[in-house]
């Protein structure tokens, strides 16, 4: 047993309640370039992505060990709790890429002088952002 925290072997899994385990699979698969793991019960799906796991999980109500826990998927987009944000390189090309693959960005890349970024949801309304820092393109 160890005493350390964080150890050697934990890793972080960012839990994304989804209302579709199929629907978001394959966008985060298609679209985000994201490698599947494992899936289990129709109802979960664990993926690699950027040296992270995400799991996407269905909604459920209660359980013996979060008695007082619902996961739920968002309801309105326009309230985010929770985001991610993926540094990129060149956030033109990043954009543009991800437009291809089906990403619908809520506006195209915003330079705001120290970064430039865009932002877009995944089919359940969680928010990504693509961020360059300023002066490091390729």
């Amino acid at each position: 047993m160890t005493k350390e925290f964080p150890a050697e072997g934990m890793a972080l899994t960012h839990i994304l309640v989804v209302k579709d385990a199929e629907r978001a699979k394959k966008f985060y698969m298609e679209v985000l370039g994201a490698d599947l793991y494992s899936e289990y019960g129709g109802t979960s799906v664990v993926l690699s992505f950027l040296d992270n796991w995400l799991l996407l999980v269905t909604g459920g109500g209660p359980t013996e060990d979060k008695p007082n826990v619902t996961f739920k998927a968002p309801e309105n987009p326009d309230n985010v709790e929770h985001a991610f944000t993926i540094r990129v390189p060149d956030c033109y090309a990043a954009h543009e890429t991800l437009s291809a693959r089906g990403a619908e960005f809520l506006t195209p890349p915003v330079d705001h002088g120290a970064e430039i970024r865009a932002f877009f949801h995944d089919p359940d309304g969680h928010l990504f952002e693509i961020s360059q820092v300023a002066g490091l393109s390729n």
